[in-house]
């Protein structure tokens, strides 16, 4: 076995660990290394389907599309999905296991290192280096028994450790030197290097911090590296990050036009999004925060609904408990009042099941049985069950030829009088619905906005937008319809990738941190 691994974790959450990795896979792939990417455990609603029909954290698939291969389950073997008051789904290896509780999970987690280990070998049979990414923070001891995720992991396959700071947040000395203190010996000793993330303004001025936290750990110095705005094109994992990630919409900042060449338009359409304590697949949404035509609005809660042409309810990990939130906010009435106006409103997957008529869990996947009233938008019900859908899906908007492309990824099943009127055909078969006056509209289709022809077509359905054409558009007539078409998103997100890993080939020595990459033993 060739394979070499290096394990990223992080002194926290957020500090940056899975965009380094995807960073560091494609500086590394475009080296000429078989690279892969691998996650022990993840904790995200932000799931992806695989080719094979399993799902994996969304990070994991973009770290994939980073080394330039097809996302895989081995790369993320267990996934939890945060699902409110019932604890989190557990996924081992693509499937849907079943349902525990926090507490119950710490006790049962070591049962799972095998599969971690299987999937993990199973990479590493056909790659140069793998590149395991931790969860949340190294120095959590308190949960340093049975660890699958960060240390217990490191341990089990000899992995060393590069040590992330994010020091925008502030404290990174105090973060990575005191990780060093609190952990066990042993586990400090895997710690063989560390790098600082995030910094604004001159990196001149951390030489000296870098250089204490270097004596005190004895670890090497990789390096700085500067905050950069084009990785805020790339999908975000964490939903505590989409007020920031929303607001980092380039369309709005004229500074960085030289970044996505993209020049402002007046009149754009406003598109609010509520954003749920279980919002899922907020990705999804990812497509929109670049459009020069759209202004995208995160409603958190306890913020009043502002006035707006759109409203997309998202994808939700628990519906019937983030459907409870919305009316607890008073956001329901703010939705009738927002179509009473003349407004629209387009659900997505949980969104399009909370805007029918009821959601019945007679099975009590989500919390108690029963059956809960929905927003009465739509003339559609939709009946929770345990069988889950997972399946990549293409076709067309529903009378043009217009394609779109996804995945499905829901537990339960839809229908109602207004699924006669579809919004999609996929698959040669009809799906979503739209309500008799045009207004309300959902889908199951995660995705959906991916394709630029496709994302205008839709978002003209709630009022147009108002393009100034540059040499990103250009006019094409579609099924009758004069459509102006930009490069993909798809292309957006490899120039993002690609930007990242000359940033880090610049700021990090990545001959030394390839250096640290320990040969695998033969497992058995």
């Amino acid at each position: 076995m060739s394979a070499r691994v290096l394990m990223v974790q992080g002194t926290g959450s957020s500090v940056g660990k899975s965009t380094l990795v995807a960073g560091l896979a494609r500086a590394y792939t475009r080296r000429g290394l078989r690279v892969l990417p691998f996650k022990p455990q993840n904790m995200s609603n932000n799931a992806a389907v695989t080719q094979d029909g399993g799902e994996i954290g969304r990070a994991q698939a973009l770290q994939a599309r980073a080394c330039g291969v097809q996302p895989e389950t081995d790369m993320n073997p267990v996934l939890l999905k945060p699902q409110g008051e019932t604890g989190a789904q557990l996924i081992v290896q693509g499937r849907k296991l079943n349902t525990v509780a926090a507490r119950a999970y710490q006790k049962e987690k070591n049962k799972l290192l095998p599969a971690v280990l299987e999937s993990f070998y199973r990479l590493a049979e056909r790659a140069d280096l793998i590149l395991v990414e931790g969860a949340g923070s190294a120095s959590e001891v308190n949960l340093r028994a049975n660890d699958i995720a960060n240390m217990g992991f490191a341990q089990a396959v000899n992995a060393p450790v590069v040590l992330v700071g994010d020091i925008d947040r502030g404290g990174v000395i105090a973060s990575l030197v005191g990780t060093q203190v609190v952990v066990a010996k042993e586990d400090a000793e895997k710690i063989k290097a560390f790098i600082v993330n995030k910094m604004r303004g001159d990196t001149t001025l951390f030489e000296d911090g870098m250089a204490f936290i270097a004596d005190r750990t004895g670890w090497l110095p990789l390096g700085v590296v500067p905050d950069l705005p084009a990785v805020r094109q790339l999908p975000a994992e964490d939903a505590a990050e989409l007020k920031t990630t929303f607001a980092s919409n380039y369309f709005q900042k004229p500074d960085e036009k030289t970044i996505t060449g993209i020049s402002k338009c007046p009149n754009r359409l406003r598109v609010a999004v509520p954003i749920l304590p279980l919002i899922a697949n907020f990705d999804d949404l990812d497509p929109l925060r670049s459009e020069p035509g759209v202004e995208l609005l995160p409603v958190m809660r306890g913020e009043p609904f502002p006035e707006c042409d759109l409203v997309i309810l998202p994808g939700s990990k628990g519906t019937l408990s983030d459907l409870a939130c919305l009316r607890s906010e008073g956001w329901d009435k703010a939705l009738v009042a927002h179509v009473q106006r003349g407004g629209h409103i387009m659900g997505l997957c949980g969104g399009y099941q909370m805007l029918g008529k009821s959601i019945a869990d007679w099975a009590g996947i989500e919390g108690n049985a029963g059956e809960s009233a929905g927003l009465d938008f739509l003339s559609v019900e939709t009946i929770l069950h345990n069988e889950k859908t997972l399946e990549e899906k293409k076709g067309f908007l529903a009378n043009t030829s217009i394609p779109v492309h996804g995945y499905e990824m829901h537990i339960g099943e839809t229908s109602g009088q207004d699924r006669k009127r579809p919004l999609l055909v996929l698959d040669n078969e009809p799906e979503g619905a739209i309500s008799e006056n045009g207004h309300i509209y959902g889908t199951y289709l995660h995705g959906v906005f991916t394709n630029r022809s496709a994302r205008l077509a839709l978002l003209q359905r709630a009022g147009g937008m108002d393009f100034a054409p540059d040499g990103f558009w250009s006019q094409r007539e579609i099924s009758g319809q004069k459509i102006l078409v930009h490069s993909s998103y798809d292309v957006t997100i490899e120039k993002a990738l690609d930007a990242l890993a000359d940033h880090l080939e610049t700021h990090l020595d990545l001959d030394a941190l390839l250096a640290l990459a320990q040969k695998l033993l033969v497992y058995s």
